[in-house]
């Protein structure tokens, strides 16, 4: 399981997204990049990181399930994914 502060540090990144998305939009289309340069440096979509939704684990991430492939394994053996089962031919 990934440190509780990297998993917080990332969900803080993806608010400031969210908040700029629409402000960064219209700086872009305007080409106003001074003003768009002085908006905080986590609002940018880049620095995002994709993290498994379960245990913060950045590695192995499934973005179509938003869970790494440790738990994404453990979770479609048990049955608890719809429609996923074990490949066997």
């Amino acid at each position: 399981m990934a440190k509780k502060s990297i998993i917080a540090r990332e969900e803080k990144r993806e608010r400031l997204v969210a908040k700029y998305a629409e402000l960064r939009k219209q700086l872009k289309k305007e080409g106003r990049w001074e003003e768009l340069d002085k908006l905080p440096r986590n609002s940018n979509p880049i620095r995002l990181h994709n993290r498994c939704k379960l245990t913060g684990r950045p590695k192995g991430y499934m973005r179509k399930f938003g869970l790494c492939r440790v738990k994404f394994r453990e979770m479609a053996l048990d049955g608890k994914i719809p429609g996923v089962t074990k490949a066997s031919w």
